[in-house]
């Protein structure tokens, strides 16, 4: 497959056995860490791009001022040369932050732009990202088809929009079931950042639908010995 699968969560032992299992880079957001119980988030960091120095890691800003989060992206980009920043596409009142993404992209920052939903959100970042520079555009398929909306066509617009731009990648994100990995990869996305819970199942992928439907009725079988129902009268 050509699509690069990254990890995406926050506790430092579940990515340690990720980058054991391959994966070519790593994901993490404010949620994932308050979810991995992280308490202090320069320290997480600095342990993380101790033990993983060589794959591309995203590390997300705090600040929802658009200063602040300048500023804070500047500092996380001195963490490592495998850094990526992580900038919310759109701030907490609705305002794009375009013009900072261009800013810090202009300067050389590796910005991995988060929480895009639509085709006018892509090609605003396309634009504000530097050609020259890495950068991500994260898509959030999973969080987007959760509300009932159709991602494929805002990934399908993407890909199309950045072919020839290799140095902006598209990323699947909110990734919820194995298949992802395959739609994305069929699409031409660029990279596909999965939970570990998934990732799981993904790297013990494999059965048929013929083996799946064995084991699924094994499972049925499995749990009515251990229940006390009945269908016909007793006689």
């Amino acid at each position: 497959m050509a699509i690069k699968i990254f990890a995406d969560g926050a506790n430092l032992e579940g990515m340690l056995e990720m980058n054991e299992k391959g994966v070519d880079g790593f994901t993490t957001n404010p949620s994932l860490m308050k979810k991995g119980g992280v308490t202090n988030y320069r320290d997480f960091a600095f342990k993380v791009l101790k033990a993983i120095p060589d794959k591309s890691i995203s590390f997300e800003v705090f600040a929802d001022d658009e200063a602040q989060m300048e500023v804070e992206a500047n500092e996380i980009k001195t963490w490592g040369e495998n850094v990526f920043v992580k900038i919310p596409c759109i701030k907490t009142d609705g305002t794009p932050t375009y013009d900072l993404i261009k800013r810090l992209s202009d300067a050389g920052v590796h910005v991995n732009v988060t929480a895009v939903y639509t085709e006018d959100q892509v090609k605003a970042v396309t634009e504000a990202l530097n050609p020259d520079v890495p950068g991500y555009i994260s898509i959030f398929a999973g969080r987007s088809a959760d509300a009932g909306n159709d991602p494929v066509p805002v990934f399908k617009y993407a890909v199309d929009l950045t072919k020839d731009r290799p140095k902006t990648e598209i990323l699947w994100a909110s990734t919820r079931e194995v298949y992802n990995i395959i739609q994305a990869d069929q699409m031409g996305v660029d990279i596909i950042t999965v939970p570990n819970n998934v990732l799981e199942k993904w790297f013990k992928r494999g059965k048929t639908p013929m083996e799946l439907s064995v084991d699924t009725v094994k499972g049925f079988a499995a749990d009515i010995a251990t229940l006390d129902f009945h269908i016909l009268p007793e006689e």
